[in-house]
């Protein structure tokens, strides 16, 4: 598809008809309505976790969103946890596999902290990350806000392929 066959069919009008703001949503439903089923597992209200997922999704960080929301960080960074988001814990792999120890009874929990080396809300953070799962019917609930339609953008690439340039066009 090149600019000729997007071009087509244009039309100019000295007036614009207003269609009012179009929205998207893969999902069909609307977001605190579908927390508000799972609320037990929630570590907040659904009002909150919904801004929370809402600004995270649109590249906020995880102390931003929590402060637009009125959560603690760590609420925050539970609920992302609780709803699918991988790599929320703030520890490295080694410092991971000393917290397993912990966990496991091979470490007195001051051993861990030391060997870890981080403060204790990372280790609280890295706790929870560690000891609760990820709960599949929330992350389904969330999965159109959090994770974009890839096969969407795949598709929009491949049709505007002709138009893009690449680095051996820049010479």
């Amino acid at each position: 598809m090149g600019l000729s066959d997007i071009a087509a069919g244009i039309e100019v009008h000295e007036r614009q008809r207003d269609r009012g703001v179009p929205t998207v949503d893969a999902t069909g439903d609307d977001l605190i309505a579908r927390l508000d089923a799972h609320e037990d597992t929630l570590p907040c209200t659904p009002a909150a976790a919904t801004s929370v997922l809402e600004a995270y999704a649109a590249g906020t960080s995880v102390g931003d969103c929590a402060r637009e929301a009125g959560i603690a960080p760590m609420t925050a960074a539970k609920l992302l946890h609780r709803c699918g988001v991988a790599g929320l814990s703030p520890l490295g792999p080694t410092a991971r596999d000393i917290l397993r120890d912990w966990l496991d009874g091979d470490l007195s929990r001051t051993e861990a902290v030391e060997l870890v080396g981080a403060d204790e809300a990372d280790v609280a953070l890295a706790t929870y990350v560690e000891t609760h799962d990820a709960v599949p019917e929330l992350a389904d609930a969330v999965a159109g806000v959090l994770e974009p339609d890839a096969n969407a953008t795949v598709e929009k690439r491949d049709a505007l392929a002709e138009t893009m340039s690449s680095v051996g066009d820049l010479r």
